[in-house]
């Protein structure tokens, strides 16, 4: 399959993709801003958001452990709608003149981070509390592979015709 390169592409398509990576990025950034809020990005902040802070009679808002049906909800909807996102954003990262290597590293790791960041916290949430560690890890890779996308993406949007 012949690949047509991002940057020969038309005005109008580049302003769309340009556009969807805009409204997707704010979405993604006010989740982590969200994250931020709700785990204050620590690894006990995590464990606390999903298992409560009950005996913690210090604590200033108080949290109590999610429900199943509340914890297979966010696993179910956040897996589902981040793989379609990300494998938008693959398919867009594809067409950029690029290494190919670094690129199928980008396309393919943001999938397997979704899986383990929320794989990760429903296994926390069923007390296998090192998850909380690999929850951050797969987070903190997740975004930075994300970042690194869209970053890669705009510059090929912009890149000038030969």
């Amino acid at each position: 399959m012949q690949v047509q390169s991002m940057h020969t592409w038309t005005k109008e398509l580049k302003m769309l993709t340009g556009v969807f990576l805009l409204v997707l990025s704010v979405g993604f950034f006010s989740g982590l801003t969200f994250v931020g809020e709700t785990s204050r990005f620590s690894s006990n902040g995590i464990e606390e958001n999903y298992l409560g802070n009950e005996a913690n009679e210090d604590a200033e808002v108080m949290k109590f452990k999610k429900s199943e049906r509340h914890m297979l909800s966010v696993v179910h909807s956040h897996i589902l709608s981040m793989s379609v996102l990300f494998f938008i954003v693959a398919l867009l990262l594809y067409q950029v003149d690029f290494n190919i290597v670094a690129k199928k590293v980008l396309m393919v790791e943001p999938l397997l981070s979704v899986l383990t960041t929320f794989g990760g916290i429903y296994f926390l949430w069923k007390g296998v509390l090192w998850m909380k560690y690999v929850v951050m890890i797969s987070g903190v890779c997740m975004t930075i592979s994300y970042t690194v996308s869209v970053l890669l993406i705009f510059w090929s949007l912009f890149k000038k015709k030969n």
